[in-house]
């Protein structure tokens, strides 16, 4: 990147640090008797980026297509920049829609057209003279690191080139809320974090507002403030991302981090019993400071032999240190497992029973 090319130059336009860009009210979208959004209420502010979350059919494309304008909600308010959207006609919606730029899956880049000219496209459909397109498109694709391609063909580029000049696209006409659509599910994983590494930087150099669609949670836990979990059409939880990765409240939200998160291994998990064991297996789960003190060793020293280390481990995600450990409590002692719990909870941990092993040896 061309450290020549300041944020001045190539900003956004300018929007009161903390106002909100976009603003949802108990959206809804039916699709026949399905409803694909039912009662969607968000809040999005200047500079910050969200990841909207939820497995295939949950409702995220058509929520992105209605902030876009593409879909009309059949009721509830849909504002960006806090001016509602959702009665406007087509004429009306165009200049609404040069303030949200938009990157996809697969590109979409005309094939016929060089690079500088697919990223000053969106100029020349708004009526920008030919200097100033092509003034623009230079100065993107120093910003996405490739000015040394911008008289090459899609055809030439990598995938992660190709989304770069979909970035550099979406931000020509200087949107104040970029939505990015699945943007990295087509890359590998060292590209889809060099994507995700140059769309931070661009929402630290340009507090630009980011909305992201996806289905992976490593996404959300790489880029995003702030996450909402979206579940057949509704906001199932939203939070911060170390908060709701901490403790995720919602079935679908432990569901979808499963992967990110330590699990009980499947062999002890498979002999759990609900009811009677020789030990109690607990899960406990952590974050800010108790997440990385001693909280193991104080439990040793206050309730010695009180419990055995099972799993777990501390992460690190937003600064915030993240923990989640197993531990299994000898169940001889009935009054034993209640004062490790006591002591865990007196100390800010979340503690779950999950059963009790019946085979430990």
């Amino acid at each position: 990147m061309n450290s020549n090319v300041s944020a001045a130059t190539i900003e956004a336009s300018p929007a009161v640090k903390g106002e909100e860009v976009v603003r949802l009210v108990d959206v809804h979208r039916h699709f026949g008797t399905t409803a694909a959004l039912d009662g969607i209420s968000l809040t999005v502010h200047k500079g910050e980026i969200l990841g909207i979350i939820g497995r295939s059919g949950a409702g995220k494309s058509t929520l992105i297509r209605c902030l876009n304008g593409l879909e009309r909600p059949d009721s509830g308010l849909i504002e960006i920049e806090a001016r509602g959207i959702v009665g406007l006609d087509e004429k009306e919606l165009q200049p609404l829609r040069r303030r949200v730029g938009m990157i996809f899956q697969h590109f979409n880049l005309l094939a016929s057209k060089t690079v500088e000219e697919n990223v000053a496209l969106p100029l020349k459909i708004a009526g920008a003279g030919k200097s100033e397109r092509l003034q623009r498109a230079h100065e993107l694709l120093e910003l996405v690191g490739l000015a040394d391609k911008a008289r090459a063909y899609p055809s030439s580029l990598s995938g992660g080139q190709k989304q770069r000049v979909g970035i550099a696209r979406a931000l020509a006409a200087r949107p104040a809320l970029l939505l990015s659509d699945e943007a990295t599910s087509a890359l590998d994983p060292e590209t889809t974090r060099s994507i995700l590494a140059l769309l931070k930087d661009i929402n630290r150099k340009l507090g630009l507002t980011i909305i992201l669609i996806t289905h992976e949670m490593e996404v959300v836990r790489s880029i995003a403030d702030r996450v909402a979990v979206i579940d057949a059409g509704r906001i199932a939880e939203e939070g911060q991302v170390w908060s709701v990765f901490a403790d995720p409240k919602a079935a679908i939200t432990k569901s979808l981090l499963s992967g990110s998160r330590p699990q009980l291994p499947e062999h002890i998990a498979a002999r759990l019993s609900p009811t009677s064991g020789d030990e109690a297996i607990l899960s406990i789960d952590m974050a800010g400071p108790v997440a990385q003190g001693a909280v193991f060793a104080d439990l040793s020293t206050a309730l010695p032999q009180s419990f055995r280390l099972v799993h777990g481990g501390i992460d690190h995600i937003q600064n915030q240190p993240v923990a989640r450990f197993f531990i299994a409590v000898p169940t001889r002692d009935p009054a034993l497992r209640d004062k490790v719990l006591q002591f865990l909870k007196a100390r800010s941990a979340r503690v779950e029973v999950l059963g009790y092993d019946t085979d430990h040896v």
